[in-house]
């Protein structure tokens, strides 16, 4: 038999069907044909992988492209696609009345398969204040956080949305005074539709601890369910994860995360510090999904793309094969999208990609410009999109020396940063 394309050579990686191994993966009419040792095709094309990871097409699940609507949103073809991410989910740029637009003219134009999760204000982050560099935020009035708008948004666009967001900070929720209300609303909405909802979480009002009385406040993650997302992880702002006296991770997020709530990276500008991952990696809490967070105030660092963030977690000592399943199968199941991708399964769209672990000799800036010497870059080698091989790109300077000057503007505000680490005890060993 003939097929379109034979990838061989390569260690295969994919953690939803537990392989792992020398394998050849067949491709044809845009599909997964098949995956194994030896597989009796004639090729049209070979693809040699040779010293390469062939993986299912990764999965970004924290990304901005909403382009040109919101300040601060990326072309996901040229920013996503092109650094081996087949999929993203774009976190919140749209609310119900604005997402349509983000529907006809990227989710439906894009050969990057988009998903979203909407936001609880009607207009998502188009009008955000803090985004667009203008004081004020999307959640100042409660009169945008509609339930119902955005409950019949989601039930009418269930092939796109797969949940809802909500951002808790006090220079977006009217300095704290909308936030209880608006996560109150946004868990009411994701639990109406059964979908999870992700939460920005940090300088809040809302505590990291559950409340002892949900009817009036909430705590994050304290109060999130089961499947619910908790992005910005290792932000080292106040309600940081970590006990700040003590260096440990706050009781109530190892309680939220035996309870089955995610934790997602969402590098982001700001977000992913350095310290704080150490001393959570340290004590053996790893993110479950290694969201980007990529808009235009990143991409050309700290968080620069996809394999970037991977790259920084194998330098904190993740496991290679869940550092795969954190970008493939962890979201497709987190977003219920396991039927479309996230595998290498016999059916699936023909989303692959093919990485290359290579030596360096790096300082790679976190994002409040605090730096780690890396000796090793994950970085993407080839890539196809339902079968159609894209060109894969490389950040033009990485690191690059304008983003570390500028994250550390940051590092005075962190709750957390190497400074202050250095009086805690040892940390506990992995």
């Amino acid at each position: 038999m003939e097929v379109d394309l034979l990838i061989e050579n390569g260690r295969v990686i994919d953690p939803a069907n537990n392989l792992d191994g020398q394998l050849k993966v067949a491709i044809n009419n845009g599909k997964i044909l098949a995956v194994g040792e030896n597989l009796d095709f004639k090729p049209r094309e070979i693809f040699d992988a040779s010293g390469c990871l062939v993986t299912p097409g990764l999965i970004d699940a924290h990304v901005h492209c909403y382009e040109y609507a919101t300040p601060i949103s990326i072309n996901a073809d040229d920013c996503c696609l092109a650094r081996g991410v087949t999929t993203v989910i774009d976190a919140g740029s749209s609310g119900a009345t604005t997402f349509m637009g983000l529907r006809k003219y990227v989710v439906e134009r894009s050969k990057t398969r988009v998903k979203c999760l909407l936001h609880i204000a009607l207009h998502g982050l188009a009008a955000s204040g803090c985004s667009a560099g203008a004081g004020g935020g999307e959640s100042d009035t409660l009169a945008v956080l509609d339930e119902d708008a955005c409950a019949q948004c989601i039930n009418y666009n269930r092939d796109v949305i797969v949940g809802v967001k909500v951002r808790l900070s006090l220079d977006v929720c009217n300095m704290g005074k909308t936030e209880n209300e608006a996560f109150r609303r946004a868990l009411a909405v994701a639990e109406r539709c059964s979908v999870p909802l992700m939460t920005h979480h940090s300088v809040s009002t809302v505590p990291t601890q559950k409340s002892l009385d949900p009817k009036a406040t909430f705590g994050c993650p304290g109060d999130l369910r089961a499947g619910d997302i908790y992005t910005h992880t290792f932000h080292g702002y106040p309600n940081t994860i970590i006990d700040v006296n003590t260096g440990q991770v706050h009781s109530d997020v190892i309680d939220a995360r035996s309870r089955g709530v995610l934790f997602d990276v969402g590098h982001g500008a700001g977000a992913m510090n350095w310290t704080v991952a150490e001393l959570a990696t340290s004590q053996n809490f790893f993110p479950d999904m290694l969201g980007s967070d990529l808009h235009l105030v990143n991409k050309d660092g700290p968080a620069y793309d996809l394999p970037t963030v991977m790259t920084k977690f194998l330098h904190l000592g993740m496991p290679l094969v869940d550092i795969i399943n954190s970008v493939t199968s962890s979201p497709a199941k987190a977003y219920g999208i396991e039927t479309e991708t996230g595998s290498l399964t016999k059916g699936l769209s023909a989303d692959v990609t093919v990485l290359k672990i290579e030596e360096c000799d790096v300082m790679l800036e976190d994002s409040v410009g605090q730096t780690r010497n890396v000796r090793q870059r994950i970085k993407p080698i080839a890539v196809w999109r339902e079968g159609e091989q894209i060109k894969v790109t490389v950040p033009v300077l990485w690191p690059n020396p304008d983003s570390i000057e500028k994250s550390l503007r940051q590092k005075s505000r962190q709750e957390i940063n190497d400074d202050i680490a250095a009086g805690y005890e040892p940390r506990v060993s992995k």
